[in-house]
């Protein structure tokens, strides 16, 4: 396959590394226009200077990068791969894509991010589903650069744990567009954005990402819960949403798959 990459940070790092070392290849590499000066070789600036004969592209760059580059990237007829989840939370961008997505016949991935389960959570929406809860509890310094700053000193929060944000996962995703991807994963997966509830809590006793969901309906209840290590240069990203892209890859061209 040719495979083209949107970022340079820490998950599109990883990815790159990954399927460098496999089969595919890896033909271009979209970056913002001021950062493509710097790199060179396969470094592009724009969607208009990827190659056409792409089979798919990866998005690892956020979720301004989604919004900016998706719509034309779907609507050239490119399959896009994205961990940007949180990013449909506002519901112009989901609009947009989806309208791209048809205008293209072609199809937008969301890769479950640092979150198991949601296989359950697809299946028990055919029925009736009651509550869907997230929880993330990250370590103080997890959360640094994003809307946590505004309720808690987390440099000073160096035992126990505080909760400082409560609402719905369209209300997380929109306000922590680096950290609640997974919760719009859960919402996406199952009772959708307004209908799930959201906990984020910086907890200085523990080391680990730990994602937790709670549900129940017509099919039961269910509780899961994950430890996730960080990435090493990224504490606000876990090494299993990278590993995420990568599974979400191979699902698309394994003729048998789960």
């Amino acid at each position: 396959m040719k495979i083209g990459l949107i970022g340079n940070g820490t998950i599109a790092r990883y990815v790159r590394d990954a399927l460098e070392k496999g089969e595919h290849a890896i033909a271009a590499i979209l970056l913002r226009p001021e950062r493509t000066a710097r790199p060179a070789g396969l470094h592009v600036g724009s969607v208009e200077d990827l190659p056409d004969d792409l089979d798919v592209m990866i998005d690892c760059a956020g979720h301004s990068a989604l919004v900016a580059y998706g719509p034309h990237i779907l609507s050239n007829g490119t399959d896009l791969i994205t961990v940007s989840l949180g990013a449909l939370a506002d519901r112009q961008v989901y609009d947009a894509l989806e309208t791209a997505a048809r205008q293209g016949k072609s199809r937008l991935h969301l890769a479950s991010g640092a979150i198991g389960a949601l296989d359950c959570l697809q299946a028990a929406r055919i029925g009736r589903l009651d509550s869907v809860t997230y929880i993330g509890r990250k370590p103080p310094e997890g959360w640094k650069g994003s809307a946590a700053e505004r309720q808690l000193d987390l440099e000073a929060l160096t035992h126990g744990a505080r909760t400082h944000f409560e609402g719905t996962a369209r209300d997380a995703a929109l306000a922590y567009p680096r950290n609640a991807n997974v919760a719009a994963a859960v919402a996406i997966a199952g009772a959708g954005f307004d209908d799930t509830q959201v906990q984020l809590i910086a907890d200085a006793d523990i080391t680990q990402n730990i994602h937790e969901i709670r549900a129940s309906g017509e099919f039961g209840s269910f509780h899961f819960q994950i430890s996730g290590q960080s990435m090493q240069d990224n504490p606000r990203s876990s090494t299993l949403a990278a590993m995420s892209v990568l599974s979400k890859l191979e699902q698309t061209i394994q003729p048998i798959g789960i």
